[in-house]
């Protein structure tokens, strides 16, 4: 009997994870399809190009061409999949995209997630200056282990953007999201019938209790291992709702809760986020080992400032 019911839970943690990956999926084709379009015929009218001299200093801060203004505006406004989607079909280095990724991985969709952590326990305006700091200065720092030259500009052959007729850019279009959305849709099937199965079967609170160690090191109170694992494993957007409830019932001191929100906001969906990078040819470590090692650091260092400001009140 334990053998049939076992049976019987995967098999509706199966269909629940692919009709879950199926109902996200076609969501995220709904943002990424329209978005990568209008990228690609705003490349190819050289309206970015003409706002060059406006946007590269701003851009010199991150290392990045000016062109990377426009996936960055895009995630740090909707979210990853917009960002993506604006990445692809458009011509960066592959250092490039990895810089950018960084940036977005640590800040993007900020109105709606800054919404959410406000609602648990940090005010919005807080979060979001967290997260763009964070960002700016993790980007400059693994800048410097890439091979980018200052102030790098994106170099446009005779053949790219709004050199190309219109015909020849849609047809570049169409077959670089199509190549991006066939990746995107195993990696999303994959990921969304795992948590289903690890949901399935209880295996999230025995791997909170494993991971005791780790949320130590990275300076965090055991009391929110459930939201942080809630954060890691299924973002601040998906999760948003298991969070805001969790918070009002956990006993959390201020202070606990603002180094949650800090660790989070830089390292939450750690498994379905950066996957839709990898398409795109970046490497695994960049995506996921430079956000743990922030959030480790800036959990630390919000600890410091606390017992700092404690000592200068008594």
């Amino acid at each position: 009997m334990k053998n049939k019911e076992k049976i019987r839970q995967l098999r509706h943690a199966l269909t629940t994870g692919m009709k879950k990956g199926r109902d996200g999926y076609i969501w995220m084709m709904k943002i990424i399809i329209p978005i990568s379009l209008a990228t690609s015929i705003l490349a190819w009218s050289g309206l970015i190009e003409n706002a060059h001299g406006v946007i590269q200093p701003v851009m010199n801060v991150l290392n990045l061409p000016a062109m990377a203004a426009l996936p960055l505006i895009i995630g740090v406004l909707t979210g990853i999949y917009g960002g993506v989607a604006s990445m692809a079909v458009l011509p960066f280095t592959r250092d490039q995209m990895t810089l950018i990724a960084i940036f977005l991985l640590i800040a993007h969709n900020l109105v709606q997630e800054g919404a959410i952590q406000g609602k648990s326990g940090l005010h919005p305006i807080k979060a979001t200056i967290f997260r763009l700091v964070v960002a700016t200065i993790t980007v400059m720092t693994v800048g410097l282990f890439l091979d980018i030259p200052q102030h790098a500009e994106t170099v446009f052959t005779e053949t790219s953007v709004h050199t190309q007729s219109f015909i020849t850019m849609m047809k570049e279009w169409s077959i670089i999201t199509l190549n991006l959305i066939v990746k995107i849709f195993f990696i999303i099937m994959f990921i969304m019938t795992l948590l289903e199965i690890m949901k399935s079967f209880g295996w999230i609170n025995s791997i909170i209790r494993w991971m005791s160690p780790l949320l130590r090191a990275m300076g965090l109170s055991r009391k929110v291992g459930i939201l942080w694992m809630t954060a890691v494993m299924f973002g601040l957007t998906y999760g948003g709702a298991v969070i805001v409830e969790e918070t009002r019932n956990e006993n959390l001191t201020k202070n606990e809760l603002e180094e949650l929100h800090l660790s989070i906001g830089i390292n939450h969906s750690m498994i379905e986020d950066p996957s839709l990078f990898l398409p795109l040819g970046i490497s695994p470590f960049w995506l996921w080992v430079p956000r743990l090692l922030v959030a480790v650091i800036a959990v630390r260092l919000l600890r410091v400032w606390f017992a700092v400001r404690d000592r200068v009140r008594q």
